[in-house]
């Protein structure tokens, strides 16, 4: 009987492009999904991309906070574990909707929690991210960095770690690790899969996208006069692809005796700004990207990058990709697929 794994919001942009590894590592998997910012058709693509394996995928349209559903779910399943990638996202809108935020992240965590217990499926990977380092004093942030959020968003990420602490020191049974990504950018390289953010992107990629494929004007850059090398914010972008395959070994990681709550960085450990980003994606697309240079934005630091050493010597797992094959794969993704999965514009959608 192989491994079966319990992935949640394995329908988005992370989760789909995770759930393709596992399947091709000869993982059985299980989705669960509601679809509240993801596409039913990503499941299918993922089955069509994995050939062979696809049979061993299977999808539930279920929320984590309905309790009774994830109990049928896991009464019908052996997991080996769980990885948890379903929450809210979007830094505005937490900021707008705190409460949404609260009661989706947290609820639906607390509940898939409770449902392992009761079910003895006590290994975890949480998708965390670098939010929870608020805004860093220095670069690049390391694991042991203090945490500290700096929205509705970001605070959810933080609680849930705490609680994921606080789990793991009442019962060692328990083993969790908790992955703080940086900037996930980038598809796979079908083209087949990628990001698509229903309504206002909250990230550059989709935006650059966006222009590039003539969904937007122009780019609207925010800030331009940080300490950096050319005044744009510096993030570190990491390839959709290397950032799944950090869960795989996190999850091959979990069947170590010493785990017990762990924390790694999925990063590359360099700096990219905002215009260098968008010099590499012109380049790859031959697009040009008209830019709309903007003031600073409340709230975004100047720079944020990983300290890596950790996931590459406790998981065996270092980012292989640079941005060129970060805005290849996105452009590939974005010109088969300018309006998303749907494939219809926008204003054509009731």
């Amino acid at each position: 009987m192989s491994k079966s794994i319990l992935v949640t919001g394995g329908a988005g942009y992370i989760g789909s492009h995770t759930v393709l590894q596992l399947l091709l590592g000869g993982y059985k998997t299980v989705v669960i999904d509601n679809l509240d910012n993801s596409s039913e058709i990503a499941i299918k693509r993922v089955q069509e991309l994995a050939s062979q394996y696809g049979p061993n995928l299977s999808f539930h349209k279920v929320d984590l906070r309905d309790k009774p559903a994830i109990e049928e779910i896991f009464r019908s399943n052996k997991f080996e574990a769980v990885i948890h990638f379903a929450g809210l996202k979007a830094v505005g809108e937490s900021v707008q909707k705190p409460l949404m935020y609260f009661n989706n992240n947290l609820i639906g965590t607390i509940t898939l929690l409770e449902v392992m217990a009761a079910h003895g499926c006590k290994r975890l990977v949480f998708s965390s991210s670098a939010t929870v380092y608020g805004w860093p004093k220095e670069v690049p942030c390391t694991e042991e960095f203090p945490l500290s959020a700096a929205n509705p968003y970001g605070r959810t990420k933080l609680f849930i770690e705490e609680i994921c602490r606080d789990v793991r020191s009442s019962d060692s049974e328990w083993k969790i690790i908790l992955l703080r990504y940086f900037n996930p950018v980038g598809a796979h390289s079908s083209g087949h899969i990628g990001e698509d953010p229903r309504g206002i992107p909250n990230n550059l990629m989709p935006f650059v996208q966006q222009v590039a494929v003539g969904r937007r004007p122009a780019l609207t850059v925010y800030g331009t006069d940080y300490a950096t090398k050319d005044g744009t914010g510096v993030r570190d972008y990491i390839h959709v692809v290397d950032l799944a395959d950090g869960h795989i070994a996190a999850l091959q990681k979990l069947s170590d005796p010493s785990v017990g709550c762990e924390v790694y960085n999925l990063g590359t450990g360099k700096g990219t700004s905002v215009l260098e980003m968008v010099a590499a994606f012109e380049k790859a697309s031959g697009k040009k990207i008209p830019l709309v240079m903007s003031g600073r934005r409340p709230g975004d630091a100047e720079i944020v990058y990983a300290a890596t050493e950790k996931a590459e010597r406790e998981l065996k797992w270092k980012a292989k990709y640079g941005i060129e094959e970060m805005c290849r794969d996105q452009w590939n993704w974005a010109s088969k697929n300018p309006y998303g999965y749907e494939g219809i514009p926008e204003s054509n959608c009731h």
